[in-house]
């Protein structure tokens, strides 16, 4: 027998799974959704929930057998592994970012206004966010 925390949880789980996802509007909505390329992404955009709660929700109801749920599971792994991956892989640019969240305009006025002696640089570091080198890098940037 499990300790009633344990038996709590489930409960919790099972309360929040029918409310999320109801068991008859699935077992309506799963007759068309099997049709479909991706079953469990046509459910998961219909009731609003990861393709993974529309999967163990079409398991927890007998709808798919545990070898069709880990099937998909483990596609499903590998996918957000590569998805992963290929985020590590790219990385925005510092100086592009910056140049949108300073703005354009403003950071070429705050800069103007640095070099030539109308702002303290003190100041310019404070309403761009950056400093020292990495100040002089984004002035070089924009153009200076």
């Amino acid at each position: 027998m499990q300790p009633p925390p344990i038996r709590v949880e489930q409960w919790c789980n099972q309360v929040a799974a029918e409310f999320l996802v109801p068991a008859a509007e699935l077992s309506e909505a799963w007759e068309d959704a099997k049709q479909s390329k991706e079953p469990y992404q046509t459910l998961a955009v219909r009731f609003k929930v990861s393709t993974i709660v529309a999967a163990r929700r079409v398991l927890d109801l007998g709808l798919i057998s545990k070898k069709q749920f880990f099937e998909f599971y483990d596609g499903y792994q590998k996918d957000e592994r590569r998805k992963k991956e290929a985020k590590k892989n790219k990385g925005g640019d510092f100086w592009n970012t910056q140049s949108v969240w300073v703005g354009q305009r403003f950071g070429t006025a705050v800069v103007r206004a640095a070099k030539e002696g109308r702002l303290l640089y003190h100041e310019a570091y404070q309403l761009t966010g950056l400093s020292g080198k990495t100040f002089d890098r984004f002035a070089e940037n924009l153009g200076f």
